[in-house]
């Protein structure tokens, strides 16, 4: 028989933490030996009442562990952990031609499956409890998520050139996934881009979306070259092109940005959609664009940037931890201001702004009453964070990845004390690295499309 105690008791308790929350003007706050409740796949509470006697079927000792949101990366492409690595040094144009869309022309669904499995586990291991994913075989990812319990917003990728069957296969994705895994899955409409998408299919994807209900995640204005190509051969903005097309009056998460210019200011303050953008400075930096994203325009828009990644090809890395201390370096020397952006805005764009842009503003990014119990530990004990005179600066500029020791999703731990428990990261390792050489093979000649922006 079942005790009373048993039955009423929480799920997890996480007791002698330091809780960063948001208070009511959203701003980053911390709360010193706090206790967080989890019943349900939820937060209860964050407290600092004494609740020893309280019964839970799992407790988690945090003494001298920050409490915080699970990380989001808006914008990944995670089964490219593939080819990390594989084309270093490169312009774009000869990334993209050379040698990514021919290696791609490979990809199976068993590369999907492998390459998905070691970006989550390298996402779980870095404190990221979702992530936005922007690519092929999304069925195959799909399965990877339910599996490991992360959380994920998934679009299946298309180009025109695929002729109507490619937009259509992204919907019929989009609709049968949506609420999977336990509702951890959430789904987009995925056309790649302005430069790679035209008009019309752009202008049907905004109607599908608007029917449906769905988030559109595109890359756009990715650098200043395709906004003055753009220019040059439409007399508009790739920001212009969307507007055109219907797509800034849908939810809409904008990856890159970092060629948004003066004139398309105005074009996204006057859009009447949910429109945030992910910016992934890294791979900025090592593709040697001109210009970042514009944070600071966009945040006195109102418009939410969120954090990302880019797929590991291009980043050789997933690591949110690493995009949010460099956002920060990088805006202070765009704007010539050191006081933007702060360690405190720095930490908003990795938890709620990027739950916004991803859409789930509602239910994560924030450690809460009714939010998801999406919640990573991090410790700060290392000689490289000691001593913390000041937290939300130790967190982002002097912790790591591999500071997080513990991250939950839906209040279920997938990684403790930095043990992975939901992922075979060596069994992963083995077969991929059976598969290689045929995926890196480029002697056929063939590629899935052409960069011409």
């Amino acid at each position: 028989m079942t005790s009373p105690d048993a039955k009423n008791a929480a799920d997890l308790i996480i007791t002698g933490c330091t809780a960063l929350v948001h208070d009511d003007h959203e701003q980053i706050d911390f709360v010193e030996d706090a206790t967080i409740v989890v019943r349900d796949g939820l937060i209860e509470t964050v407290t600092t009442d004494d609740l020893a006697d309280t019964p839970a079927a799992e407790r988690i000792d945090a003494r001298g562990q920050i409490a915080m949101p699970g990380l989001v990366n808006c914008h990944t492409h995670a089964p490219m952990v593939a080819l990390r690595g594989i084309a270093e040094d490169l312009p774009l144009e000869e990334w993209f031609n050379d040698v990514i869309w021919p290696i791609e022309s490979n990809l199976t669904d068993k590369d999907v499956e492998l390459g998905a499995g070691l970006a989550c586990a390298e996402m779980i291991r870095g404190g990221v409890t979702c992530f936005a994913d922007h690519y092929f075989s999304m069925d195959t990812v799909a399965a990877v998520v339910a599996g490991c319990g992360m959380r994920a917003n998934l679009g299946e990728a298309y180009f025109s050139s695929q002729g109507a069957e490619g937009r259509e296969r992204s919907l019929d994705f989009a609709l049968r996934q949506r609420g999977g895994a336990d509702g951890r899955i959430t789904t987009s409409l995925a056309p790649h881009a302005p430069y790679t998408v035209d008009d019309a299919d752009l202008a049907a994807t905004a109607q599908l979306a608007g029917e449906h209900e769905l988030l559109v995640h595109i890359h756009a204005a990715e650098n200043r070259d395709q906004t003055d190509t753009s220019l040059a051969r439409h007399g508009r903005t790739p920001i212009e092109i969307l507007q055109g097309a219907g797509l800034l009056d849908v939810g809409l998460l904008i990856a890159h940005g970092t060629g948004i210019v003066e004139r398309d200011l105005p074009v996204l303050a006057g859009a009447t959609g949910r429109v945030a953008v992910a910016s992934a400075p890294r791979g900025y930096l090592k593709f040697a664009w001109p210009t970042t994203t514009p944070v600071r325009a966009l945040r006195q828009l109102g418009i939410p940037v969120g954090l990302g990644t880019d797929g590991a090809a291009s980043n050789s890395s997933l690591d949110v931890w690493d995009a949010m201390a460099l956002t920060a370096l990088v805006q202070k020397s765009t704007e010539g201001d050191p006081r933007w952006l702060t360690a405190r805005q720095a930490l908003h764009h990795a938890t709620l702004q990027s739950a916004r842009a991803v859409g789930l503003g509602e239910s994560v990014g924030s450690l809460a009453p009714g939010r998801k119990a999406d919640i990573i530990l991090v410790d700060l004990s290392g000689p490289h964070t000691q001593p913390v005179h000041d937290l939300p600066a130790a967190l982002v500029h002097s912790a790591r990845s591999s500071d997080v020791r513990t991250t939950i999703v839906d209040g279920r731990v997938l990684m403790r004390d930095r043990e992975l428990l939901t992922l075979d990261v060596a069994g992963i390792v083995d077969q991929l690295g059976e598969r290689v050489p045929s995926l890196i093979d480029r002697s056929h000649g063939r590629k899935i499309q052409d960069y011409d922006a």
